[in-house]
């Protein structure tokens, strides 16, 4: 089972990806491929072409269509079963898949600026495209690298078997809000052996993959993860906020088998698995850490497309969401520069910057899918915001792509009804760099 594995496809996909020209030149092909594509979808109802959006930078003007349709299911778990581990504001698999699909060719490199979890290039490896990854969060890549080559359900049990589970020091006592006192022994037992082993440069794949599971892991709202009852494993609360829940709950910190929930959740993962036969792009993965506007890393020219979702404003609190999962591997949060823009100008500067870089790096005539969202109770949408950043760094609009969907997971774990808080729609800004 080593090395990245078939991807048995999703069943909910009703109409068949676009063919992609084996021409060099065939952006032009592509666009007008998607455009009828996008007309004519049918799944859940026809698609609707809203008004267009009307864009101005530097005495130009575009308009830029918008079509909305359920382009790609809102079930649950509907994808390879790799892609099943949790980030705070991460998009389907289906999404990256509906633009790789149309308008790249096996082979071609795919990339995400803004990686979180890695959707976007884990997607792009199980269709057999090469996969470029950044995020200024090195825990993007902690996430990210093993599942692109997963290790045999056989030694990730003979490693774990072999782990010390006792005497690595005394972990913090302040995390048994979290967790029953013999539960954070093994959990800081563990985090040992890993700092261990990659101080000593001896960290090898099997360790990374069961260093992205305990991520995974550490808390959550179900018996599968190491800690009591809290919220969802993409969010770990504060120490006061988890006493506060412990005490209106009236709950105690159960012990739970590290080890055996590892194992667990590695057989879970690899569930869609299947050996002998290697996805060869999957071997050379690009993975930078650093920030999107910035990638030495990445040649100019490289890439076949990128599929992306920024921070969006200031809606999520990255390092506050992931200061457990920091601590557990080692990264001070304070370190790491994400964009937290409180501002919309200011967002969309930071922005511009980033637009930049990808107009280097995309190959003439190639596109950027790039996800935004509504945010402010709806009142601000980001592409307004985006046309304009883009035009600025020399890239040409060309759609917006509304996948409406009619059921949100997070707005439902919060109690909110679809359609009335939270982001209930994927807003997508198509744009391309110019051929010439």
């Amino acid at each position: 089972m080593d090395g990245l594995l078939e991807f048995q496809a999703a069943p909910f996909m009703l109409v068949e990806p676009i063919p992609v020209p084996a021409a060099a030149d065939r952006s032009e092909v592509c666009r007008h491929a998607l455009v009828d594509d996008l007309r004519g979808f049918s799944w859940e109802g026809r698609t609707t072409v809203e008004d267009a959006i009307v864009a101005e930078f530097g005495g130009r003007t575009v308009s830029v269509p918008i079509f909305v349709n359920e382009f790609w299911t809102s079930r649950q778990r509907a994808a390879h079963s790799l892609h099943e581990v949790s980030y705070r504001a991460c998009f389907k698999p289906q999404l990256p898949r509906f633009f790789i699909d149309r308008l790249t060719a096996p082979g071609e490199a795919v990339y995400d600026p803004f990686s979180g979890r890695g959707t976007t290039a884990l997607e792009a490896a199980l269709l057999g495209r090469q996969p470029v990854a950044c995020d200024v969060n090195p825990l993007s890549r902690i996430l990210l690298e093993p599942r692109l080559a997963p290790p045999s359900l056989s030694d990730i049990a003979e490693r774990l078997a072999r782990i010390p589970w006792r005497g690595r020091g005394a972990p913090r006592k302040d995390l048994r809000v979290f967790y029953h006192p013999k539960t954070l022994g093994q959990i800081g037992a563990l985090r040992g052996y890993l700092l261990e082993r990659d101080a000593s440069g001896d960290l090898d794949a099997v360790d990374r993959w069961i260093r992205m599971v305990a991520v995974n892991r550490l808390t959550g709202h179900s018996t599968g993860f190491f800690s009591v009852y809290t919220l969802p494993p993409n969010q770990a609360v504060s120490l006061d906020a988890q006493a506060k829940i412990n005490a209106r709950r009236a709950q105690v910190p159960p012990v739970r088998d590290v080890p055996a929930l590892i194992l667990r959740k590695s057989k879970a993962l690899l569930a869609s698995c299947r050996a002998g036969s290697q996805t060869p792009a999957a071997h050379r993965p690009r993975l930078v850490t650093g920030p999107a506007s910035a990638t030495p890393q990445i040649a100019a020219d490289s890439v076949d497309l990128v599929v992306t979702s920024p921070p969006f404003l200031d809606v999520v609190d990255y390092a506050g969401d992931n200061w457990l999962r920091c601590w557990f591997c080692g990264i001070d949060p304070a370190a790491v520069g994400i964009t937290i823009a409180r501002k919309a100008s200011d967002w969309q500067e930071a922005m511009r910057g980033v637009f930049v870089e990808l107009r280097r790096v995309l190959r003439p005539g190639r596109f950027i899918a790039f996800e935004v969202g509504e945010v402010r109770g709806g009142t601000v949408r980001l592409e307004d915001l985006v046309l304009p950043a883009a035009m600025a760094a020399g890239l040409d609009p060309r759609l917006v792509v509304v996948n409406a969907q009619q059921f949100t997971k997070t707005a439902n774990c919060w109690g909110v009804n679809n359609n009335s808080k939270g982001t209930n729609t994927n807003r997508i800004v198509l744009l391309q760099k110019p051929a010439g």
